[in-house]
């Protein structure tokens, strides 16, 4: 039981630590593509210093190698929309779009492994059309940032699939550090163009954004992967994914003191949040109901 309640407060610990993740890209000064990729090199160098990791490089084959760079793609689209909606709108926006990851996966994970949809999970994506709806009417001038946002979310979701798959199979550490090793390649090669089209935008961060940057990638990156691990150990996955949910209320809480977003946003933001968080919320709890029903049938 002791071990159960620091479990519970060591995957809180971390989903906090990713809440301001959003913050910090706030602070960052640099754009969205050279701000992803400074974060993706130096994760992946910190990384090198885990003895695990080298651990886990002896558990992978060449084809687990290719398959974890092409989801790293998917990362590097997933943050390089994350940060880019952070950019065009705000983090308040950024992670309300965020919090639709949860259903968007409820469709896109039938679709990719050939599996039936759920009858709820219908019924909970048709209601958070609406709730969507008033996030975007009420927010026009960030519409940018808010169709970047659910780019965030879409992206977050392929990935998180194709995670649940490889992690059967695969040592998560390792796993890790390929995906972003693969996202970093990627964006090396995408980033002259970037700058091209760009010639306007930073690349060298000021002093302050490597302080931003190490903090992003050390506290916000590694340290909460390794604890939500530690954590998952003596916790089961339905409890993990519930407390995984609050990462867009954290952040949503945390940009209120540090930028007051609350003077920007209007009453129907946050209705239209709290619907999409209360919808997140409640998608877990139908899903635990149906599998109970379902072994109530069968016995």
């Amino acid at each position: 039981m002791q071990e159960q309640k620091k479990a519970y407060l060591l995957l809180h610990l971390s989903v906090f630590l990713w809440g301001f993740t959003a913050i910090l890209g706030k602070l960052i000064s640099i754009r969205e593509v050279p701000l992803v990729w400074f974060r993706m090199m130096l994760t992946c160098g910190m990384m090198l210093f885990l003895p695990i990791l080298w651990k886990a490089f002896k558990t992978l084959n060449k084809k687990n190698i290719a398959q974890l760079l092409g989801i790293g793609f998917l990362v590097c689209f997933h943050w390089l929309c994350f940060y880019g909606s952070i950019k065009y709108a705000n983090a308040s926006i950024a992670l309300c779009c965020l919090a639709t990851t949860s259903l968007i996966t409820s469709f896109l994970e039938p679709l990719i492994n050939r599996s039936k949809l759920k009858k709820h999970e219908i019924f909970l994506g048709l209601l958070i059309i609406p709730a969507i709806g008033m996030v975007v009417y009420y927010t026009k001038f960030y519409f940018t940032g808010i169709i970047l946002g659910l780019g965030a979310a879409f992206f977050a979701s392929f990935f998180t699939i194709l995670n649940h798959k490889m992690v059967q199979k695969t040592n998560p550490v390792g796993m890790t550090f390929i995906e972003l090793l693969g996202g970093f390649l990627f964006l090396s090669l995408f980033l002259p163009l970037f700058f091209y089209l760009h010639p306007e935008a930073a690349f060298i961060p000021s002093q302050a954004d490597w302080y931003y940057l190490f903090i992003l990638s050390g506290a916000c990156t590694i340290l909460p992967f390794i604890i939500s691990l530690q954590a998952l150990k003596h916790i089961s996955a339905f409890a993990s994914v519930l407390t995984v949910n609050l990462e867009p209320v954290y952040g949503i809480l945390l940009a209120i003191p540090f930028f007051h977003e609350n003077r920007e946003l209007n009453p129907q933001f946050y209705i239209g949040t709290a619907i999409i968080i209360a919808i997140v919320f409640i998608h877990p709890f139908l899903d635990k109901k149906r599998e109970k029903e379902i072994v109530e049938i069968k016995n």
